[in-house]
């Protein structure tokens, strides 16, 4: 992989639900992004310890630390990387809202399911296009 595609590709998704993780991260991979992937914070900031992602793409509900603080967390420790929260909760009036996502520090905020369109829209803005994606345009 040149420099280039890894500027723009490095997203870690962190969700409990494994069918949801591997889902977004097929997405992503089909864009044009590298993905790695975790189950939990914990283990999203393990795996960002090893090398710090560029973005991460979140669900706000899972065992452990989760909501605000797992972006609290990641903030603290990597200011630089933008975050994408998602959650079943934030139109049911229960859990973290999508507004205290944001004012935690997330760039963006989705409510599920999100569509494929919108999330790889979203990354695209906050990372620019991977390189696989600028050759073909």
């Amino acid at each position: 992989m040149d420099d280039t595609a890894q500027k723009h590709g490095d997203v870690l998704v962190i969700d409990d639900d494994a069918v949801m993780r591997e889902l977004v991260a097929d997405w992503l991979e089909a864009a044009g992004y590298r993905v790695r992937k975790a189950g939990n914070c914990l283990a999203g900031l393990d795996e960002a310890g090893q090398a710090a992602p560029r973005l991460v793409v979140t669900d706000m509900c899972m065992p452990g630390p989760s909501g605000t603080a797992a972006i609290s967390r990641f903030k603290e420790k990597y200011p630089e990387i933008r975050l994408i929260a998602i959650s079943g909760h934030f139109n049911s009036g229960h859990g973290t809202s999508a507004q205290a996502a944001l004012q935690a520090g997330a760039a963006r905020a989705f409510a599920k399911p999100v569509s494929r369109k919108e999330l790889i829209r979203a990354v695209a803005e906050l990372l620019g296009q991977p390189a696989r994606a600028r050759l073909q345009a």
